[in-house]
């Protein structure tokens, strides 16, 4: 099983390690759903808790709870925490004390939000985690995201195959960033990534020039693109001078375009780059033949199954889940809904994007 802590951030080479010795680490489970708490009156108050609006899917995600809610008729109390942990953590308060029956929670912090949790649960209010896992905590229900281990592993396929199709024969020349240290997710992500990349680098196919392979060594607070620009500046002059660089693991598209902007100002040309979020502009420069590649997670479906456990909730129903075994938080197994990501080139960006009024019409002609 999966298990998230503070303790597994500071142990993220040897987790990596051994997950990459053993495979995805995570025990699937048969589809199924638990119990629900009885029900609560319909037109209640849905309280949602997003985290700082660090890329373009939080803020689809505002406007999706927002109608979505509305339209399944309960009053919603959508905040965003572009003030940080204490900001969210005074949001969460003020749904407690307003009656919201349901807080959905995407975290700035999963650890830092305890008191305000049990105060939740100690009102009645389920608590769902949403994309982040919550850490360390009783007072948490259910948790709904895509499966970022299996999207980790995307990634770390996708740089494999930029590689053989972009720059030849190997050994090639990598560097690896990961996300925010403070996102559950950020380690998840990684180790999903390194799960396929490690063996490789073992074995002399890749070889990161800087000595940069840990979570600890690679990661971005923050997700800020400033901060990943900054590093890459520093390992390109201090590590490829001379030397080429053919790739780049990004957990993210603003991460990438971030690498991709510090790899340009230094003259050289672009590595094979990963991403994820399907953001337009590395849309727009996937079809353009820069970055490599992005991971398509629709936020339409991750909201609107967040909304089905809601209403299974507000009518007293089974709550639908599909892995009671693998979500760890370091006190308890948290009951998952996990919803499949997508790995998106140039090559099958058409087909994927087909039916997204935004991103559909960026990959014609």
């Amino acid at each position: 099983m999966r298990k998230f802590t503070k303790g597994a951030v500071a142990l993220a080479a040897a987790a990596t390690l051994a997950l990459a010795g053993c495979g995805s680490g995570r025990t699937e489970s048969t589809s199924g759903s638990t119990g629900g708490s009885g029900g609560f009156a319909a037109g209640s108050l849905i309280g949602v808790a997003l985290p700082q609006k660090t890329s373009e899917n939080w803020v689809l995600a505002e406007g999706l709870f927002n109608d979505g809610l509305k339209a399944a008729g309960y009053q919603a109390d959508v905040q965003f925490a572009n003030g940080g942990v204490s900001e969210q953590q005074n949001q969460i308060d003020a749904m407690v004390t307003k009656g919201a029956k349901v807080i959905v929670v995407g975290a700035i912090d999963g650890s830092q939000l305890n008191t305000q949790l049990k105060a939740a649960k100690d009102s009645g209010a389920t608590v769902i985690a949403y994309d982040r896992l919550l850490l360390n905590t009783n007072d948490v229900d259910y948790y709904v995201a895509f499966d970022n281990y299996k999207v980790g592993q995307l990634q770390g396929q996708a740089l494999l195959d930029g590689l053989k199709a972009r720059k030849g024969s190997s050994p090639w020349n990598i560097e690896l960033i990961a996300g925010s240290p403070d996102d559950a997710n950020s380690q998840v992500f990684f180790n999903g990534a390194m799960s396929v990349l490690q063996p490789k680098i073992d074995d002399g196919t890749l070889k990161v020039l800087s000595g940069q392979t840990t979570f600890s060594q690679v990661s971005t607070q923050g997700w800020k693109a400033e901060n990943a620009q900054k590093r890459m500046d520093t390992v390109l002059s201090g590590y490829y001078s001379s030397a080429e660089l053919d790739g780049i693991l990004s957990p993210n598209d603003t991460l990438a375009r971030a690498a991709m902007t510090s790899v340009k100002a230094a003259g050289k040309e672009i590595p094979v780059v990963t991403g994820q979020d399907s953001e337009v502009e590395s849309v727009k420069s996937i079809m353009a033949g820069e970055q490599y590649s992005t991971i398509f997670k629709d936020t339409n479906k991750l909201v609107a199954q967040t909304i089905t456990m809601v209403n299974a909730l507000q009518k007293g129903e089974e709550v639908p889940v599909n892995d009671t075994k693998s979500y760890d938080n370091g006190v308890k197994i948290v009951p998952a809904y996990l919803l499949d990501p997508v790995i998106v080139t140039k090559e099958n960006a058409a087909e994927v994007y087909k039916d997204d009024k935004t991103l559909g019409p960026l990959t014609k002609g």
